[in-house]
């Protein structure tokens, strides 16, 4: 078993057929033994080889979201316009 926080926002009394992690994601393996992070959205969030690595860079990428400090860790590796004259 995974070492989670699960929370859900339903109401008392109903049942999410989700478990929710920090009340934010939830976590599905995928068809082909990966896994991904689902944000409360829909918008599928994160893909990876295993749970663990998926569940913990999901909540630190919303919490880099939450603080704002995001673009400290982003950077854009090429553009289009390095594209230019190559057939894709």
């Amino acid at each position: 078993m995974h070492n989670t926080s699960i929370a859900s926002n339903e109401p008392a009394g109903e049942s999410s057929p989700y478990e929710w992690i920090d009340d934010a994601f939830r976590m599905v393996e995928t068809k082909y033994g990966m896994y991904k992070s689902i944000l409360k959205s829909g918008e599928d969030f994160l893909t990876g080889a295993t749970y663990d690595g998926v569940l913990q860079m999901s909540r630190w990428h919303l919490k880099c979201e939450q603080d704002g400090t995001l673009h400290l860790y982003t950077r854009v590796v090429g553009n289009v316009s390095d594209l230019a004259g190559v057939k894709l």
